[in-house]
C-alpha cells in the first residue's frame, strides 16, 4: 500500500522509520527547538519507539515536561465537565455510559506553551497543524473509564469538516497508581506483551499502555490506504488507585478549521500550494484520495487533477 495517501510523501517517514538508533552525538544534533523557554520540550525523535505496526502506534517517552504537564492541568481542572460521545447516526455529542470521565478543550494555540505543544505534535505526526482539533484535556477519577472505541466516524455529519481523523496523540499529564491504562484489545502485539500483576485485569484483554507523566501515545486511525483500520479499537481502563490526568489531540485528514467547500457548487481550487508538482509527478492517479477526493470528501488539488471546472 501506498504511504502518501494522506499527504503526499510526510507520511512516509514515519512508516519507513517507525524506530531510531543513534549515537549521542547525533542524537543531540537531531533534536528540533521548536518552542523556547526551560520549561519547554525540544523535539527529540531519537525518544520515539514503534509498539505495533498493526494498528500503527508509537511510543514517545517524555514528549511532555512535568511543567508543561501541570500547566495543561492547570488550564482545565476548573472548567471541567462530562466528557461525551459522538453519537453513529447523527454525530451529534451525547452523554454514555461507555465514557465517564470529565473534561474539557482549550482553544487552539490558546498560549505559548498550547502553541509550541501543537507545533511539536506537527513535527511528530507530519500532519499540519491546522488539521488538529482544539487539544482535550481529561480526568479520571476512581473507577472512571472509556470503553474500547474507534476514533475515525461512523456518521457523515463529522466527516463535513476535516474527514476522518487519522491520527490520535494521547499525551499522559500524570501517574497514576494502579489501572488507568491504555489498551488496544485487537493490536497483533497483544499476545507478546508480558504482564504481571501490576496491570489491571482490563490491561490484560489486549497491548497496554500504561500513564506514566510526560509520555505520549501516537496511533493511526486508518491505514495507509486511508480506509478506516478496526484494530485502531481502543479504550482507558477504569482507574483503580489514584487519578488520570491525560490530554488528547485528533487530526483530521484534512483542514479541521473551516468547512471545504463543495466542488459540485463551482469549487474548483487547489488547498496546497504543491498541488501542481504533485500533479504532474502523477500525484492525481497514484493518490487519489488524498488529491481528488471521494464523495464524501473533497481532495486538496482538484484543479491540478482537472476533475471540476472553475467559474
Amino acid at each position: 500500500m501506498d504511504c502518501r495517501v494522506f499527504l503526499p510523501l510526510s507520511l512516509c517517514f514515519l512508516s519507513l522509520f517507525p524506530n531510531f538508533s543513534h549515537s549521542a552525538t547525533e542524537t543531540q544534533s537531531s533534536v528540533l527547538r521548536l518552542t523556547t523557554g526551560a520549561s519547554s520540550a525540544p523535539f527529540d525523535p531519537t525518544r520515539v519507539t514503534q509498539i505495533s505496526w498493526h494498528p500503527r502506534a508509537f511510543i514517545y517517552r517524555g514528549f511532555l515536561t512535568h511543567e508543561e504537564c501541570d500547566h495543561l492541568i492547570n488550564l482545565a481542572k476548573d472548567k471541567l465537565e462530562l466528557s461525551m460521545v459522538a453519537d453513529n447516526e447523527s454525530g451529534k455529542s451525547v452523554m454514555s455510559e461507555v465514557r465517564t470521565s470529565t473534561g474539557m478543550f482549550l482553544s487552539k494555540a490558546q498560549d505559548d506553551i498550547v502553541a509550541g505543544i501543537e507545533a511539536r505534535i506537527a513535527a511528530w505526526t507530519f500532519l499540519p497543524v491546522e488539521n488538529g482539533e482544539a487539544m482535550q484535556v481529561l480526568r479520571y477519577e476512581l473507577g472512571q473509564k472509556y470503553e474500547p472505541h474507534f476514533d475515525y466516524f461512523h456518521d457523515k455529519v463529522n466527516l463535513e469538516l476535516g474527514g476522518h481523523r487519522i491520527a490520535t496523540v494521547l499525551m499522559y499529564l500524570s501517574d497514576v497508581k494502579r489501572g488507568g491504562e491504555t489498551v488496544f484489545p485487537d493490536s497483533e502485539a497483544k499476545e507478546s506483551q508480558p504482564k504481571d500483576d501490576n496491570w489491571s485485569d482490563c490491561a490484560k484483554m489486549g497491548y497496554a499502555v500504561k500513564p506514566n507523566e510526560g509520555d505520549a501515545l501516537l496511533f493511526f486511525s486508518l491505514h495507509t490506504n486511508a480506509t478506516p483500520d478496526p484494530l485502531s479499537l481502543h479504550g482507558s481502563c477504569p482507574v483503580i488507585e489514584g487519578e488520570k490526568w491525560s490530554a488528547t489531540k485528533w487530526i483530521h485528514v484534512r483542514s479541521f478549521e473551516e468547512k471545504e467547500e463543495n466542488p459540485e457548487n463551482g469549487d474548483c481550487v487547489d488547498r496546497n500550494v504543491n498541488c501542481p508538482q504533485w500533479a504532474a509527478a502523477g500525484e492525481c492517479e497514484g493518490n487519489p484520495i488524498y488529491m481528488v477526493g471521494t464523495e464524501d470528501a473533497a481532495g486538496f488539488c482538484r484543479k491540478s487533477c482537472k476533475v471540476c471546472s472553475s467559474k
